[in-house]
């Protein structure tokens, strides 16, 4: 039996991929907090323990973990209705006990049961989502935050208006020449990057970030009308010593315990927050070149020690990020230990080099985030799913179009309920078929799949259509499971056989499964 690798067996491809994800995750940890009417730094607090905290935890080798855009409008809200911050943190930290009390009763489970047409379609939505919302920042718009997923945004305009409006009063021609040298270069890089030599592993996002770096200060140096100004710029909150770093930092209002408000937040968070990991795993295994599989539960435990800790430290909630893995997955990660090594990069990075990440330009970060859209939403992939037919099309296109058009939970949960209609529908097509030989003395009654409760008033209608006279076989051959009512019901009609004249015979492979419950013998019904 093969020794299973060490984490730091896969650094070559590791490394790299940790700086990609970091470079992805700084601005969307920043506009999350933002937007959630956090301090700034909390949303850094929560990438840097869904990295490191989570990422050990966790047995996922790719899903990446931070601050989610989907808990917003809840955490938002959650600030808003409690006393103080540091309550809210309370919150935090029992949605994270209430996590392992999930993981405990085996809830990870509910996920396998998300159809994969959904699970796709939330993929292809998020790439559309990241092309179009990134579009705006690329044009040197910033009225909404990086890593919003609403349709309707804070500033009073949609995904579509705002890309609009970009082209007009706020385009700047700077931040536009970064973006598109930057995708050129991106997309120049995944043909032409090396197979073999040290330069295969040179991030293509790291280059993005020097671009956008050096671009911007020749700007400022030969062409002033073109350089980006501070709006457009990342902007992590700046320690001027140590102890100003550490007063970043909070901690949770234990006297708020008893505050009936604080336990329902965390009910809430904590359900959401579960949601949103599971859906996001279940992605990511899906995405995965190797096609591994994640307990599901054992996650869940993770994201509850990652938000008891994010929550004892000043963080806001962390979920398993969909975005932050795919740019994983496409980075070449091998492990769990890039996810760790981003967490790493993130905290040395703003304690370390704070005013030099506020120097990369949002449209470089944007180019970066419209490739990865990209990769999740290549016309090949609805091509694909059209040709599975409409059973699995119609649900990825609505799961597609709810999430484009609303935001990524509400977009989901109607998905959801298109998939689950056509899997009930499935199911309900007919289980059992009939046929008989033109003179009505053959015939042959076939069930295609197991017999449950709900198809008793199938198998009588079907049973009900044989002829007097005649011979019929019964074929339960493609059965693993047939219901004792069902069976009832076959044992009526073999007892009716004999005041018909009507000959009955049982496939034989399933005489082992249901004989013993069948009166055949009795009735005189060979097995065929």
């Amino acid at each position: 039996m093969s020794q299973p690798k060490s984490l730091f067996a896969n650094l070559r491809a590791d490394v790299p991929a940790s700086i990609v994800v970091a470079l992805v995750a700084l601005p969307l940890c920043l506009g999350v907090a933002l937007a959630s009417g956090a301090p700034l730094f909390s949303g850094i607090i929560a990438g840097i323990v869904g990295g490191i905290v989570v990422g050990c935890l966790s047995k996922s080798p790719l899903s990446v973990s931070g601050p989610a855009a989907g808990l917003t409008v809840i955490v938002f809200s959650a600030i808003e209705s409690l006393p103080t911050y540091e309550a809210f943190l309370l919150a935090v930290v029992i949605a994270g006990v209430m996590q392992l009390a999930f993981a405990f009763t085996k809830s990870g489970i509910l996920s396998e049961f998300v159809p994969s047409s959904v699970i796709t379609g939330m993929l292809a939505a998020i790439g559309l989502i990241l092309i179009l919302k990134q579009l705006p920042h690329a044009l040197g718009y910033d009225g909404s935050y990086e890593g919003t997923f609403n349709f309707t945004q804070t500033d009073g305009m949609n995904t579509f208006s705002a890309i609009l409006f970009s082209l007009g009063d706020s385009f700047l021609w700077g931040a536009m020449l970064i973006a598109v040298l930057s995708l050129a270069f991106l997309f120049w890089w995944d043909g032409a990057r090396p197979k073999t030599g040290p330069l295969r592993f040179l991030p293509g996002p790291l280059v993005v970030v020097l671009i956008g770096i050096f671009g911007n200060l020749l700007f400022g140096q030969v062409a002033p009308t073109l350089n980006i100004g501070t709006s457009h710029l990342v902007q992590v909150p700046v320690a001027e010593d140590l102890s100003a770093f550490i007063s970043f930092f909070q901690t949770p209002d234990f006297t708020a315990i008893s505050n009936p408000t604080v336990w329902t937040v965390a009910l809430t968070l904590a359900i959401v927050a579960s949601l949103e990991s599971l859906l996001s795993l279940k992605a990511v295994d899906e995405i995965d070149p190797r096609r591994r599989s994640t307990d599901k539960n054992w996650e869940l435990l993770a994201q509850g020690g990652g938000n008891i800790l994010s929550g004892m430290i000043g963080g806001i909630p962390v979920t398993s990020v969909i975005v932050r893995s795919s740019a994983n997955v496409d980075a070449g990660a091998e492990s769990k230990m890039s996810t760790i090594l981003h967490g790493f990069w993130l905290l040395l990075s703003v304690l370390l080099i704070p005013t030099v990440l506020n120097l990369i330009p949002l449209s470089a970060l944007a180019a970066v985030l419209i490739a990865t859209g990209y990769k999740l939403t290549k016309p090949k992939l609805f091509i694909e799913r059209y040709k599975q037919g409409w059973t699995q099309f119609i649900p990825f296109v609505v799961t597609v179009v709810a999430i484009l058009f609303t935001d990524l939970l509400i977009g989901i949960l109607i998905g959801l309920v298109v998939g689950f209609i056509f899997v009930i529908a499935r199911n309900f097509r007919p289980a059992i078929t009939y046929a008989c030989d033109a003179e009505g003395t053959e015939c042959i009654i076939r069930a295609r799949r197991n017999l449950y409760f709900i198809h008793k008033y199938e198998l009588q209608k079907v049973l009900a259509q044989v002829p007097d006279d005649c011979a019929v076989l019964i074929d339960l051959s493609s059965t693993n499971y047939v219901d004792l009512d069902n069976v009832g019901i076959i044992n009526a009609f073999i007892k009716s056989a004999d005041y018909r004249n009507i000959s009955v015979r049982l496939r034989a492979d399933i005489a082992e499964k249901i004989s013993p419950l069948i009166n055949a013998q009795e009735s005189g019904v060979r097995f065929a």
